[in-house]
């Protein structure tokens, strides 16, 4: 069996040994036979170190995975990302903060499973190809389309790999899938067969969500919400020779309506219920009903029941089994039946409607208003509803499953869970499976020509396109002729069995038992609704459990208030690959780790310019300071003394160690980062180097077991500090290991090292050093704001510290007296 940690990871039992280190011989790997301490450029370049970084990896296969039942198993369910276009830096934010996470585990002693994959099937890759190419699908044969679908999202998914790369994902690209390969569409369809014959999937003709643009049935989680400027149309229909107005927004489906319905307590229509009411222009009659769901202070109070214009019209042609009326057909214009508007697109009807409503007088008034109507999210398109057979699996039926699930997951940030919540509770469909499309996974499914019953693939013949190959058997009612399935499956129904496809590219390692439920699923929480939602649903149908313990939900990029980045709005400035060009992949994944998870930030280059320069540079000018006192360091030796301003630098590196693996073992990169940036800029370089710079630079003055103590704390603290930046800026960090650290510790790269774990820290330490940063922040805030220069001496500087830090101060004159200049040192107790 695998162990999973299922969330409190405890950190793993991984020492610190100098002299273990210190004992190993140098391991020498191709490129990096010549690389010397004494080889530090005085600038970083961060655009060719990273090509060199990138091939060393490769080349030394750091990151290729390998079964290892000694250390605990870990695996990442990421989101595949669809192929309709060019990625932008939203996808580099939240796909980078859960890289973070796959290096910060793998440090922490895990085996981590990281599997990439691409979406490439479905609406939106053939929307890519269509707009690529200028080619409509339905304008070409199915085949030759397909080829071009294929032949433009392999040309975009070896971009994605590229950038990626360029990122310095720490992913094993022999773990990839795509979810068009022959392999998925195997296990795709077989997962179809399988809740078919459990009577979790099921075919019927139903009003069914439909996109007139994409000429294709949608699912409930396709749709967004759009306020549209619209009209309040006040027509007179008639009850009895009365007049009864009726306020509606969609007038061309006057010639579908089959009933008029108000509210069982409204008293103005109390003596017209179950009456006929005439439908003016139509002049046909349907019956006068009454619902609840009217509202009595809404219009008028009485409500056309149209074929279809919302779902509410749906509820009530099936509770009240009124007659179905085609208006609307899937090419988004009216049907050829339709007096006065046959042929017309919705919009051009809806204008000839009001047209000739006004001309024969039977428009009381127009009201300009301001509504939500649905779209579809791919597209934009107005959401309509019509009659079709299609695909569903059952949802609603399983709605108290679907909840409790939710329990058994943890959310990262918490908050998150409600969103899923909120989705399950207002379920109104069943989920459609379907799509009327070219470019996806074929249902495997013939129907009798006879009798129409549906015929399934042998799980044997997967995967199977019933457009290329034909049914073998007879139907019970004795025929032999059967009609091929022409629809496609719905891409979520492929992408929420990524368990399923990650668990088959593990059984290639021998892992089979134990790995599902996977370690974590990292996600955008807009697509809770879809890619979480769907998966749960699969996984809790195939297999009785969740997907994965953890879900890790990041949030968005936008590029101005309310408005995300995105590849259909195109209102990213540059590329990802234009950024990393101008300024180093390091600098956007530093950048990618500035918010809390699951929180949307705004794009600023210059913010990101500033900030990630002025560390990347800082942490290179650091270490060469470091690493050139570490040329005669000798790892194996352990000071017989260490001095307390070393013993503090040791003990808060400790302390941020330990609070950053905290906040990592909730996903939270960016305050974790934060601790790393508090340690690395306030305390090692704006005080510890300067305060023990002179012992360092002259051992003749501060004794030379005094400069082996600062040796000894300065190697400790700076590669921890690597350690804890390699998950956010792997390659400076890999540069500045192997030109000098990777001789110390023996190991060929930084991130095979593991993450540093102290058991605790020494609070008194740590309250001396703030002391003592307190003291010196003291002499230099008296050296400004008397403009004096910081190397100017002072005749006296006075301490006040707590009489059990006195000792201390006193083992720490020289190196205070060397950082302030100051000639006398008192003390006064605090």
């Amino acid at each position: 069996m695998l162990y999973h940690s299922p969330s409190e990871y405890d950190i793993l039992p991984i020492g610190f040994s100098f002299a273990e280190y210190g004992r190993r011989k140098p391991i020498r790997n191709k490129n990096t036979e010549d690389i010397k301490l004494e080889e530090f450029e005085k600038r970083y370049d961060g655009l060719t170190v990273e090509k060199e970084m990138q091939k060393y990896w490769d080349d030394n296969k750091i990151y290729d995975y390998a079964p290892d039942k000694s250390r605990p198993f870990y695996s990442i369910d990421t989101p595949p990302p669809t192929v309709s276009g060019s990625l932008h830096i939203g996808h580099i934010f939240s796909y980078t903060q859960a890289e973070m996470i796959a290096r910060y585990r793998r440090m922490r002693g895990y085996n981590v499973f990281y599997p990439f994959g691409f979406d490439d099937n479905g609406l939106p890759s053939e929307r890519l190809v269509e707009r690529e190419t200028g080619i409509k699908a339905c304008d070409i044969s199915r085949s030759e389309f397909c080829d071009k679908c294929i032949e433009i999202t392999q040309r975009y998914e070896a971009e994605f790999m590229l950038l990626w790369k360029s990122m310095g994902f720490s992913c094993d690209w022999n773990l990839q899938y795509s979810t068009c390969s022959a392999n998925t569409q195997k296990i795709s369809q077989k997962s179809f067969l399988e809740l078919s014959e459990a009577g979790h999937a099921y075919i019927k003709e139903s009003p069914v969500l439909w996109c007139t643009e994409c000429q294709t049935s949608i699912a409930q989680a396709e749709m967004d919400s759009k306020d549209i400027d619209s009209h309040f149309h006040y027509i007179p229909f008639s009850v009895e020779g009365k007049v009864l107005e009726i306020a509606t927004t969609r007038p061309e489906l006057l010639y579908g309506v089959v009933s008029v319905f108000v509210n069982p307590d409204d008293d103005r229509y109390a003596g017209l219920v179950g009456k006929m009411v005439k439908v003016p222009l139509y002049d046909f009659e349907v019956p006068l009903l009454t619902d609840e769901k009217v509202a009595i202070d809404k219009g008028t109070g009485a409500v056309m029941c149209a074929t279809f214009g919302d779902t509410t019209d749906v509820e009530w042609t099936q509770q009240h089994n009124l007659t179905y009326k085609k208006v609307v057909l899937p090419d988004g214009t009216i049907a050829a039946d339709v007096p006065f508007v046959s042929g017309l697109r919705i919009k051009a009807a809806r204008k000839e409607i009001v047209r000739l409503l006004e001309e024969k007088g039977l428009l009381i008034k127009s009201e300009q208003l301001t509504h939500i109507v649905s779209v579809h999210e791919r597209c934009g398109t107005e959401v309509e509803i019509i009659y079709s057979q299609q695909w569903y699996i059952d949802v609603l039926s399983r709605r108290d499953e679907l909840l409790a699930a939710s329990d058994k997951i943890k959310w990262y940030p918490a908050q998150m869970k409600n969103r899923y919540i909120n989705w399950v509770e207002n379920l109104k469909w069943d989920w459609c499976i379907s799509r009327q499309r070219y470019f996806g996974i074929p249902i495997p499914v013939w129907y009798c020509k006879n009798c129409a019953k549906p015929a399934f693939a042998a799980y044997e013949q997967l995967p199977v396109n019933p457009l290329e190959m034909e049914y073998s058997g007879i139907c019970e009612c004795g025929c032999k002729e059967f009609v091929p399935e022409k629809a496609v499956l719905d891409t979520w129904a492929t992408s929420s069995v990524t368990p399923q496809l990650n668990l088959d590219t593990a059984a290639r390692f021998g892992i089979e038992d134990g790995f599902l439920p996977m370690s974590m699923r990292t996600q955008a929480h807009e697509i809770i609704r879809t890619w979480a939602f769907y998966t749960i649903v699969k996984s809790l149908y195939h297999t009785g459990e969740i997907p994965w313990f953890d879900a890790m939900i990041c949030g968005f990029v936008l590029a101005k208030p309310g408005e995300k980045i995105s590849k259909s709005k195109s209102n990213a400035k540059l590329s990802p690959q234009e950024l990393i060009a101008e300024y180093s992949a390091d600098a956007i994944r530093y950048w990618a780790a500035n918010a809390r998870l699951g929180t949307d930030m705004y794009f600023d280059i210059q913010d990101m310019q500033d900030s990630s320069k002025r560390l990347i540079t800082k942490l290179w000018n650091s270490s060469k300071f470091v690493l050139s006192h570490l040329r005669d360091f000798d790892a194996a030796y352990q000071p017989a003394h260490i001095l307390p301003v070393d013993r503090w630098i040791m003990e808060r590196t400790n302390e941020a160690i330990l609070d950053a693996a905290k906040w990592l073992d909730v996903y939270e990169v960016g305050l974790a980062r934060k601790i790393v940036d508090d340690l690395f800029w306030k305390d090692l370089c704006d005080n510890y180097i300067e305060i023990v710079k002179e012992r360092l630079y002259q051992p003749d003055i501060h004794g030379e077991e005094e400069r082996k103590s600062a040796q000894y704390a300065i190697y400790y603290c700076l590669l921890c500090i690597l350690k804890m930046y390699a998950i956010y800026i792997p390659h400076e960090t890999e540069y500045i290991y192997l030109k000098g650290f990777k001789d110390f510790v023996g190991l060929p790269s930084i991130h095979l090292t593991e993450w540093p774990k102290p058991s605790d820290f020494d609070v008194e330490i740590i309250k001396f050093g703030e002391t003592l940063k307190d003291a010196v922040a003291e002499v230099r805030k008296h050296k400004s704001e008397n403009n004096l220069s910081m190397k100017t001496e002072i005749e006296e500087a006075v301490i006040a510290c707590a009489p059990e830090f006195k000792q201390w101060f006193i083992e720490t004159e020289k190196d205070f007296a060397a950082c302030t200049h100051a000639k006398d040192i008192k003390y006064v107790s605090r």
